[in-house]
């Protein structure tokens, strides 16, 4: 593939040297030359030095040839407009802009964009692992606002539906594991200690959920 990286920051130093690894066909555009130099010494993709909004440099760049591009710079309204460009103007097929400062997230998400808050997601992402290790973040989709949970059911819950269990409308069944078996779950599914049960759902679902298994166990 032929990738575009804005931004040779931290963040985009290290996607570009990724991508280059695997053998795609790397370009990295900045403003300044001296952020180059966060570039691993045996990088070979290319690099542009110049202002990232330029359609001009964009062009030198081959973004008309692109298969993808990510907008990874320190300034979101930078990211939006390089983005936006990219996917209305040159109809390039993989757009992600990354999100520096969560207060700004609404406009990039306004130019219906695929991003990545890093620090929206990092902050909840803490947040779930100060609850503790009851449950465990499987999978997460988007800038986690669903994700998949897995955890072991207590002795408290055996012989109880998961229907239950499970908040109304912020889980959704996924899967039950009984003695290394895995099935489709459902609300009518019973309960028996020690199954490990998938769940998706939001990050405030997941906390209804513990308080339901700890009011069940208090009981």
């Amino acid at each position: 593939m032929r990738i575009i990286v804005v931004g040779c920051g931290r963040v985009g130093s290290q996607l570009a040297y990724r991508l280059w690894q695997q053998g795609h066909q790397v370009t990295v555009v900045d403003q300044a030359r001296s952020n180059f130099d966060n570039l691993p010494p045996d990088f070979r993709g290319r690099t542009f030095e110049g202002e990232v909004l330029s359609q001009e440099v964009l062009r030198r760049a081959g973004i008309a040839e692109a298969d993808g591009l990510a907008a990874v710079t320190n300034v979101d309204s930078i990211n939006a407009v390089t983005a936006h460009l990219a996917q209305s103007v040159y109809h390039v097929p993989n757009v992600v802009a990354r999100n520096y400062d969560p207060r700004w997230r609404p406009m990039l998400e306004a130019f219906g964009l695929q991003l990545v808050s890093s620090a929206a997601w990092g902050a909840q992402r803490i947040e779930e692992l100060l609850y503790g290790s009851d449950f465990r973040t499987a999978y997460s989709a988007g800038n986690g606002e669903v994700e998949i949970y897995e955890f072991a059911v207590p002795e408290a819950w055996k012989g109880r539906s998961l229907g239950e269990l499970l908040p109304r409308e912020q889980c959704v069944p996924i899967a039950v594991t009984r003695a290394g078996k895995s099935v489709l779950a459902a609300p009518g599914t019973e309960l028996q200690s020690g199954d490990l049960v998938l769940v998706g759902g939001t990050l405030d679902g997941v906390q209804a959920l513990r308080a339901q298994l700890k009011r069940r166990k208090e009981a």
